[in-house]
């Protein structure tokens, strides 16, 4: 028994999501190889091959990988897919779009977001937005997966000795061109990787308040900022600032949600998060349902007076 990681990185570096995948995969057993499928990205490559259980690193270096379109990369995960029985790749956004694509080449059905492996054929997965838990058990000769990366402790970034295998990079497929990128570049830990992050929602009333009442908070816990769907979406901050089921899915070592009500949407993306703080006025607001601690406060003047303190 084989599994295949699809490895996410960005040429240079290996995306922590990727050790995340990895471990899922030592969880169902067998050898563990790593596909690479990038441009001059053998400092990835030999990143993947220092971690902890990595049996060989598959090295797909060529043009056609130099931005990362999923649709050439599930192309060349089709190439090498004959020999693996699982083929795993994070749930984010990058793993989303190149799995699905997979599993549609190899006539496979996906399972996706798996958080707990039961056995080779066997996982577990969230369903209506975390409040309910599906056992799926497959017989197809080759599974399809995506992993929440917050379900599995990563795997040891050191200890491995894998052999790197360069194969030959796939062809264009000319069916998407890349056109631009705008990086949001930020001094704070990425929000799906960091151990604090503060939340802001509809309560604090505009874009302007949530700068000014979170990010000194922030600032002194060395977080990253977060924010409910309710905030995206009146605009207070970007997309990429969004927990939540359509959002991203974060377990930090603290949480700290303010003016949050707590939807479901968003419970779904946080609830897993080691210790919870709630700071809301409505003592009914279904944020402290999930919370270790709640304070029934006025934000305005709770959250300055936390971040003075500290």
């Amino acid at each position: 028994m084989s599994c295949l990681v699809i490895a996410e990185h960005d040429h240079a570096t290996l995306k922590a999501a990727t050790l995340n995948v990895i471990a899922a995969a030592a969880a169902i057993g067998g050898d563990i190889h790593v596909l690479v499928a990038g441009h001059n990205a053998s400092a990835a490559a030999a990143a993947a091959a220092q971690v902890h259980g990595v049996g060989k690193v598959l090295l797909a270096d060529g043009a056609a990988h130099g931005h990362l379109l999923p649709e050439n990369a599930a192309a060349q995960v089709v190439a090498v897919a004959a020999a693996y029985n699982h083929i795993l790749a994070p749930a984010t956004a990058y793993g989303k779009g190149v799995a699905p694509r997979v599993a549609a080449l190899l006539d496979r059905a996906q399972i996706s977001d798996i958080i707990r492996v039961v056995d080779a054929d066997t996982f577990v997965r969230p369903i209506y937005a975390g409040n309910a838990y599906a056992t799926v058990k497959s017989s197809d000769s080759v599974k399809v997966l995506t992993v929440r990366g917050t379900a599995f402790a990563p795997a040891a970034t050191t200890g491995g000795s894998a052999a790197v295998e360069n194969v030959g990079a796939v062809a264009d497929s000319g069916v998407a061109s890349f056109v631009s990128a705008e990086i949001t570049k930020s001094e704070r830990p990425e929000l799906t990787a960091a151990k604090i992050i503060v939340s802001g929602g509809r309560g604090l009333g505009s874009g302007e308040k949530y700068r000014e009442v979170l990010t000194p908070l922030a600032d002194k816990l060395n977080a990253a900022l977060g924010a409910s769907r309710a905030a995206v979406d009146a605009g207070y901050v970007a997309n990429d600032f969004q927990v939540g089921q359509t959002g991203k899915i974060v377990a930090p070592e603290l949480y700290i949600a303010v003016g949050i009500s707590g939807a479901i949407q968003h419970l779904a993306g946080m609830k897993d998060s080691k210790v919870i703080v709630a700071i809301n006025k409505d003592p009914d607001a279904p944020i402290f349902g999930v919370a270790d601690y709640g304070l029934v406060a006025d934000l305005f003047e709770a959250v300055p007076e936390l971040t003075a303190k500290l």
